[in-house]
């Protein structure tokens, strides 16, 4: 290297340091005239030409401002880029002068800084408003952001499952958000890559820019996407920084209001970029550490953006570049409106409505540009929006979606893997639209196979909205407002170990809540057609079956041709850690199983399983139909929700992150009277909030803290008889931070409500 030097360069007393590269060899030369940087590249035709072009760029602007980038030093024969044979192998080279400054990655940020790095981006900017280049302008690259699907294919190459799908997100909302505009949004050459080390710094300002090697005709927005992540790499309030940048740079270059726009998106596109490239990197070239020396950050930047509203994202840049932020409708107007068609029977929660207009895995966006953590709806159960779902429904709804009066594969595709989640007697499956209309099937299903009337509920119990499932709803029709008890509803006493009669939970509670409710069978003036409960009873306050209770009535109902009915629409899919579906606690296989809600993330379906006999049963009666139950769609979007429940590992997160959570608040029980009770598993929990005397409810208390934690952007509720009970079942995505960060909030209302007692 030496020599090749000295011939090329007439350099003298020559010292050579070897520097990291993405996928390039690059050499400090020390010499007795200076610094150089000898860049070399493997050679393609393609990338010899691009070479090229980085020097014409980098002449181009030192017309203008000499000494703030670099400049291209002549090869012997006058050329400024050259093929050599280094080392067997053919090279592109090219020497470039060395510029001195501080790398803005090793020295501390301030906002002195950072606007003279905005100010440094749009002067090199509008230094390229008018350089052409057909060779940089025919690019088209994985790190050039308007190409962004180019990087898909390494998304299989990012190790754990749930980054991948984060990753898959904000490819989605790259396409919803920007391919729409594309073609509006200015395009010129960039620079592309003004990451911290390609910025230096001389007396507490930008003095140059190097590596020109990501050149790009691209957005011209682009350039601070790029350079914006690098900033806010390990900051609290990254949007903050962003905008210190953004209005520098829009000071002397002003940005569009369309620009503005897109810019979260661009942001999570770059971001994307890099994970992407670093994952691929590490299986193709593991040696390469250069390839992933900002990935951890790049990872956490990622994760923080998820959780950013990005209505208060564009508001914040919109605000940075001198436009009025975004104003949506009031809460108070929203609902007068929808007042004006919906009756108000339809509840709302929260003595303040929110006005929600996105979400994302365990985060809800509101119109205010608040992000709220959801650790209360369990619908969205494998995370709000999730692509993998999204891009299921997308696809088959593209393709076919009709009823079940035709064949498609759809149908026994997503039956087989539903099935395969069931003990092997329950096999059979009807698909319909809802948990209520799953619950309205079971009860007429249990009918038709035993000849008999007679349902037996738990009290608290619920099991939906249709007129048979109210009947059989003690939640619902002993309600002061309801229709009362039905003459065939047989109603047995909830078992319930903290508030009820029994309270040892070793088993011997379950056995006596089961005698009450087997002399109750055995009193009936008629026999029972089927009995249904819910593992843990939502309603009467995430009230587990006291242990055994299950084991002791299932076979009292089937000794007098009953069946029994497991209503798992809260519970099953992995959300109580331990167990696939609630009933597995118990130790028992129901003979009909009621699901729906999480099964296809808020899509609206349910079903009924059951077993071959008393499928046959039903069958010799009238045909059963649904318009929508089973269709395509449906079939594709549930089916998604299984493989992300595999892939993700969200049964086991359930379990771990779920016991976690419920630490938390036995700690907070140790610490204050008046939480009385702590039960449930994995992510679905119920918290018991009495006053200090005794287990007397306290709703006044439970309803405070409810929306306390509303009006600091996270959302739990309350249930129970006496709405007591906190309940929390966040989508199985939830986090130990997540888990964290509720309790810490709920001990803060504590703590006040109990220094003002």
């Amino acid at each position: 290297m030496d020599k090749l030097l000295q011939s090329e360069f007439e350099l003298a007393e020559i010292e050579v340091k070897r520097l990291n590269g993405y996928d390039n060899i690059n050499y400090l030369v020390y010499s007795s005239t200076g610094k150089y940087i000898f860049k070399t590249y493997n050679y393609t035709d393609e990338l010899y030409e691009m070479v090229k072009a980085e020097n014409e760029t980098l002449f181009y602007l030192q017309k203008s401002a000499q000494n703030k980038y670099p400049t291209p030093i002549p090869f012997s024969n006058g050329s400024f880029v050259k093929v050599l044979n280094i080392e067997g192998v053919d090279k592109v080279c090219r020497m470039l002068t060395f510029l001195e400054g501080e790398f803005l990655g090793e020295i501390k940020h301030t906002e002195k800084l950072m606007e003279s790095f905005g100010r440094t981006l749009a002067d090199i900017d509008l230094k390229l408003q008018h350089f052409k280049s057909p060779t940089i302008a025919a690019k088209q690259w994985e790190w050039d952001i308007q190409y962004l699907t180019l990087n898909e294919k390494y998304i299989n190459d990012i190790a754990n499952a749930n980054d991948r799908n984060i990753v898959r997100y904000f490819f989605q909302q790259f396409k919803e958000n920007v391919l729409p505009i594309i073609p509006s949004l200015r395009k010129q050459i960039i620079h592309n890559d003004p990451n911290d080390w390609n910025i230096l710094i001389q007396n507490g300002e930008v003095s140059g820019i190097i590596d020109f090697g990501d050149l790009a005709h691209s957005f011209l927005i682009n350039e601070l996407a790029v350079a914006i992540p690098y900033i806010c790499f390990e900051k609290d309030n990254p949007l903050e920084w962003a905008s210190i940048v953004l209005k520098s740079y829009h000071n002397k270059l002003p940005i569009q209001e369309r620009e503005v726009k897109v810019l979260y998106y661009l942001i999570a596109a770059r971001l994307i970029i890099s994970v992407c490239n670093s994952a691929h990197s590490k299986i193709n070239n593991p040696k390469n550490t250069y390839a992933s020396v900002s990935e951890k950050s790049a990872w956490k930047l990622l994760h923080t953006w998820l959780s950013i509203n990005p209505l208060s994202a564009e508001n914040s840049f919109r605000i940075a570049t001198g436009l009025s932020p975004i104003e949506s409708k009031s809460s108070e107007q929203v609902l007068q409106r929808r007042y004006e068609h919906i009756s108000p029977i339809l509840s709302l929660s929260y003595d303040k409505p929110i006005q929600m207009v996105g979400s994302a895995f365990q985060y809800m966006y509101d119109a205010e540009g608040n992000t709220f953590l959801d650790a209360y709806n369990n619908i969205p159960h494998v995370g709000h929006s999730h692509p993998k779902v999204v891009a299921a429904g997308q696809r088959q709804m593209a393709k076919l979606n009709t009823n079940t009066r035709y064949l498609y594969n759809e149908l026994a595709d997503y039956a087989e893997k539903l099935l395969m989640k069931f003990p092997a007697s329950l096999n059979k499956v009807y698909f319909v639209n809802s948990g209520s209309a799953a619950s309205d099937l079971a009860v007429r299903i249990a009918k038709i196979h035993t000849d008999h009337q007679k349902i037996m509920v738990l009290e608290h119990g619920y099991h939906g909205n249709t007129q048979a499932a109210i009947d059989i709803s003690d939640y619902k029709f002993n309600n002061p407002k309801g229709q009362g008890q039905k003459e065939n509803i047989l109603k047995a006493d909830l078992p319930d170990t903290y508030r009820g009669k029994y309270t040892l939970n070793n088993g011997s509670a379950g056995k006596m809540y089961a005698k009450d409710a087997i002399n109750k069978i055995q009193n009936s003036d008629l026999a029972i057609a089927a009995f249904i409960a819910e593992p843990i009873v939502g309603c009467g306050g995430q009230v587990p079956l006291a242990k055994g209770y299950l084991q002791e009535i299932y076979p009292v109902i089937r000794e007098q041709g009953g069946v029994c009915i497991s209503d798992e629409v809260q519970t099953g899919f992995g959300r109580l850690g331990d167990y696939y579906w609630g009933f597995e606690a118990q130790n028992v296989v129901p003979d009909m199983v009621i699901i729906g809600k999480p099964m296809a993330n808020g899509h609206p379906m349910g079903a009924v399983v059951c077993t071959d006999e008393i499928a046959e049963s039903f069958s010799k009666g009238v045909e059963f139909f649904s318009s929508f139950g089973g269709n395509p769609v449906s079939c594709a979007i549930a089916s998604s929700v299984i493989d992300v429940i595999d892939e993700e590992k969200l049964q086991e997160n359930a379990k771990i992150v779920g016991d976690y959570y419920k630490s938390l608040f036995i700690n907070l029980q140790e610490k204050y009277k008046c939480i009385g009770d702590v039960r449930g598993n994995g992510l679905f929990l119920g918290i018991e909030i009495i006053k200090n005397n005794g287990i007397i409810p306290n709703p006044e208390l439970a309803h405070l803290i409810k929306n306390q934690l509303r009006n600091h952007n996270i959302l739990i509720s309350t249930d129970g008889p006496f709405d007591s009970v906190l309940k929390t079942k966040p989508p199985l995505c939830f986090t130990k931070e997540n888990a964290l960060l509720v309790t810490t909030q709920i001990e803060k209302v504590l703590e006040t409500y109990q220094n003002n007692l």
